[in-house]
C-alpha cells in the first residue's frame, strides 16, 4: 500500500473542480508527509486534540479540516489554525465558533451538516434547521464564523439508488440555500465508499481516507 499512488490515482479519476479532503484521522504523521510531498495540502480529522498535535508538528501550509462532530468546549483547540469545519449542527455551536475565532482574529468557514441517511448514528440537522439558523439575528451579527455550504452523510449501504436519492437531496438543498445566501460555495459529500456517486450527484468536496490511507486501525 502506497500512499502517494493512491492519492495521485485518486486525483486522476476526480474532475479538476472537485477538491479532496484526505482523511488522516488515526493516521501517523509519516503517511501525511508522504500525500504532503505529492502536493496535496487539505487533510481532515474528527478528533480535535489529535489534529492540534499533527498542526503543531507538521508543515504550517496545510488546511485541516475538522469533519467529525465537534463539542462545544474543545472549539479553543482549533480555532487558532482550522479551515473548514465541515459538521456544524447548531446556533450554540456556530456561536462558540465566532466567539474563539474573535480571540484569534480569524475568521472560520464552516458547513451545516444535513442529516440526509437514516441511521440514527449520524449526526445533522433538516433543511427548516439549517434556514433558522441561517436567517437567525444571532447569526446575522457574527463577524468571525461563515457558513460556506452544507455537508452530509449517506446511508452505508450496498443500494447505489438509496445513496443517490440522498446526494441528489442535497444537492437540490445546496442549490436552493446558494440562491439565497451569497456565502454558499461548497457541498461537502462523498466518502471512500461513494464519492464516485457524490460526484455525480454534483458534490464539490469529498473526504476520502481508507482508500487514500488504507484500513485504520482503531485497537492502536
Amino acid at each position: 500500500m502506497n500512499v502517494a499512488d493512491n492519492l495521485k490515482k485518486i486525483k486522476s479519476e476526480i474532475p479538476e473542480e472537485v477538491s479532496l479532503v484526505a482523511i488522516s484521522k488515526t493516521k501517523p504523521e509519516n503517511d501525511i508527509l508522504e500525500a504532503y510531498n505529492t502536493g496535496h495540502r487539505i487533510f481532515g480529522e474528527n478528533k480535535i486534540q489529535e489534529m492540534t498535535t499533527k498542526w503543531e508538528n507538521l508543515p504550517k501550509d496545510i488546511e485541516w479540516h475538522m469533519v467529525g462532530h465537534v463539542q462545544r468546549n474543545k472549539v479553543k483547540y482549533m480555532a487558532e489554525y482550522v479551515t473548514l469545519i465541515h459538521a456544524v449542527d447548531s446556533l450554540k455551536l456556530l456561536r462558540e465558533i465566532d466567539k474563539q475565532a474573535e480571540k484569534f482574529g480569524r475568521n472560520i468557514d464552516c458547513l451545516l451538516q444535513i442529516k440526509i441517511a437514516e441511521e440514527d448514528s449520524k449526526f445533522g440537522i433538516n433543511v427548516a434547521e439549517a434556514k433558522g439558523i441561517l436567517e437567525s439575528e444571532a447569526y446575522s451579527k457574527m463577524a468571525h464564523v461563515k457558513v460556506v455550504g452544507l455537508m452530509g452523510m449517506a446511508t452505508l449501504t450496498d443500494n447505489t439508488d438509496k445513496i443517490k436519492e440522498e446526494f441528489s437531496f442535497l444537492k437540490s438543498t445546496f442549490e436552493e440555500f446558494r440562491s439565497r445566501y451569497n456565502s454558499f460555495t461548497t457541498l461537502s459529500m462523498g466518502m471512500s465508499g461513494d464519492y464516485k456517486i457524490a460526484i455525480e450527484c454534483g458534490s464539490s468536496m469529498i473526504r476520502v481516507g481508507s482508500s487514500i490511507f488504507g484500513e485504520r486501525n482503531y485497537n492502536k
